[in-house]
């Protein structure tokens, strides 16, 4: 039997994403979010985290069709905010960032961050903010171990 509480998490995690998006991109207007979407920044984002991905790759962590990335990948390259990597593989091609790929990100983390503390500030307390920040690390760490 599921501990009531993971479904709970579940739930407040999954409202935290949805509602939280809606309500920053309500709430912060910024040219980059008007012109990209956030699929489209994720994209950017995930490159920048992994430093070189394979469209499939896009396609596994986004959970979408291959198509779906496809369209959201020629939108990228048109606007010069990433590359088609060659390798030995001729089958295979990574995507990088390109230098206005890697500014698109630090402009949208940048937003972000600012948004969340402003959002934050004096409704969250230094202990609970270092509770948070403990879970979310074991959960990475967690996570990425079942990875491999």
């Amino acid at each position: 039997m599921i501990d009531p509480r993971i479904n709970e998490a579940v739930e407040l995690f999954e409202e935290v994403l949805i509602y939280g998006t809606e309500r920053l991109l309500r709430t912060v207007n910024n040219p980059i979010w008007n012109e990209y979407s956030r699929e489209q920044i994720q994209v950017l984002k995930l490159i920048d985290k992994e430093g070189c991905l394979t469209s499939r790759r896009l396609a596994t962590l986004q959970a979408v069709h291959k198509s779906a990335v496809s369209i959201r990948i020629k939108k990228l390259l048109n606007h010069d905010l990433i590359r088609i990597v060659e390798t030995k593989d001729k089958r295979e091609k990574l995507l990088e960032l390109t230098s206005a790929g890697r500014e698109i990100v630090r402009q949208s983390n940048h937003l972000l961050t600012e948004y969340l503390q402003q959002l934050m500030t004096d409704r969250i307390d230094d202990e609970e903010f270092e509770q948070f920040l403990m879970i979310f690390r074991k959960l990475r760490t967690i996570m990425r171990m079942d990875e491999g």
